[in-house]
């Protein structure tokens, strides 16, 4: 096909030349193995899931080693929203997968934040992040060093 190439002010060959029988023979190689290829996608994301819940498991047990006086059961409560797919939060990061202790406590300190503290109440009222964040910052750290001593 030929286009207009505005870089060289002149029409071009656009595209591959591919002969009828090789784009038949390309066609039926793809119908042929597309049964196996979704097999193996399927598997794929089996595998995926498995590592993920795997992951998961462990940034509680690391949560749990960290925060002993953590109240039973609040582990895995952490980790599942921490480390959810596609959030973007902290659990989602290299640090967090690498189980690096400051992550999990930030991630420890988020879930203080929203569960011990009126922190969503500010922030529903209209009061700015930061001051919300401020407000709340010595309850939070309370919290925390209870957390942090054995139950």
């Amino acid at each position: 096909m030929l286009q207009w190439s505005r870089a060289r002010k002149r029409y071009e060959q656009q595209g591959l030349l591919v002969e009828a029988p090789a784009l038949e023979k390309a066609e039926e190689e793809c119908l042929s193995d597309s049964d196996a290829r979704a097999r193996r996608r399927g598997r794929e994301a089996e595998r995926r899931e498995e590592e993920d819940r795997h992951y998961v498991e462990q940034f509680a047990a690391q949560v749990r080693t960290l925060f002993p006086g953590s109240p039973a059961g609040r582990e895995q409560e952490i980790a599942e929203h921490a480390c959810l797919k596609y959030s973007g939060r902290v659990g989602r990061s290299a640090a967090a997968k690498a189980l690096d202790a400051e992550t999990i406590r930030l991630a420890v300190i988020a879930h203080i934040r929203h569960r011990e503290t009126n922190y969503d109440e500010l922030l529903a009222k209209g009061t700015d992040r930061a001051d919300a964040r401020a407000a709340v910052a010595g309850t939070v750290q309370q919290v925390l060093q209870q957390w942090q001593a054995e139950g």
